[in-house]
């Protein structure tokens, strides 16, 4: 019963989160035409084309091919919790397309509130330890061969490109724009409920499982490690304190393995406001 609550809890987590995910995306951002990235932007540029098809069968078709790419590249036990996630949020954007009137037809009101509500459910959907698909498995499966391209430059990447695509689609330059402020809003407000406004944490680990947490950071999260050693005061004992830098996003991810694996591991975690080296900053970016 112990193990079972965690795991009720997480789905609970992702289901509330992947709710207003969908609430977000349908009721405000897509009927304003703002496609603010990711899945659901192409989602929603494609659906003002075919406009007999929701946004939500969009979402569930261009995630198919994708989740299944990840699946032979990751693994489907790292991937059910996403396929939950982008189960759900597909049904419910459906549901509220098909049952729920927009909330505003104000594109300001849509971009700002539609982002807020959007990315807030995705912090939930990571909390829980999944994630809304699309974008965030293109990125591991990105990195999985072009391990020196950071996260946040693939992230620009894909979101700029369904930004500009958007401008492009529907002519208008203004939605555009005001896409591409919901992308900017939704970055900030996920990363502030998840983690607070710091980039990166460094977490240290001590556990008697510590080969097997360093494995499955190295295969689940692509995050490497360092091994520290040292001596413990009161037994005298050699230690290995395992050493790792985390993009924020990861944490809870972080958290979950250690957990699992051993509910008995010390875990430090500070946090780390400048990081250079590979996935981080370079070496050679100036500092603002």
């Amino acid at each position: 019963m112990k193990k079972l609550i965690p795991i009720l809890k997480n789905y609970g987590l992702m289901t509330v989160g992947s709710l207003l995910y969908a609430a977000g995306v349908t009721l405000f951002l897509g009927p304003n035409d703002l496609a603010s990235g990711g899945v659901s932007g192409l989602s929603i540029i494609i659906s003002s084309i075919i406009d007999i098809i929701p946004i939500g069968f969009w979402v569930l078709i261009f995630n198919i091919p994708i989740m299944a790419v990840g699946v032979w590249k990751l693994g489907f036990k790292i991937l059910i919790p996403t396929i939950y996630s982008v189960a759900v949020s597909s049904a419910m954007m459906s549901v509220f397309e098909t049952y729920v009137q927009p909330i505003t037809q104000n594109i300001l009101l849509a971009c700002v509130v539609g982002a807020v509500i959007a990315s807030a459910g995705i912090g939930l959907v990571f909390r829980g330890g999944g994630t809304t698909g699309g974008t965030d498995i293109i990125v591991k499966l990105f990195r999985l061969h072009f391990k020196h391209m950071s996260t946040g430059a693939v992230f620009l990447f894909v979101d700029g490109a369904v930004v500009l695509l958007s401008g492009i689609v529907f002519g208008d330059i203004d939605k555009a724009l005001f896409a591409g402020i919901a992308v900017f809003i939704q970055t900030m407000v996920l990363n502030t409920v998840l983690y607070g406004s710091d980039e990166a944490r460094m977490v240290y680990i001590i556990s008697e499982r510590d080969a097997v947490i360093a494995s499955r950071l190295l295969k689940e999260l692509d995050a490497g490690a360092t091994y520290l050693y040292g001596n413990g005061v009161y037994s005298g004992d050699d230690k290995k304190v395992l050493m790792c830098v985390l993009r924020m996003r990861m944490l809870p991810q972080a958290r979950e393995i250690v957990r699992a694996e051993d509910s008995n591991a010390f875990m430090i975690v500070t946090k780390a406001t400048s990081v250079f080296g590979e996935g981080f900053k370079s070496h050679t970016e100036e500092e603002l």
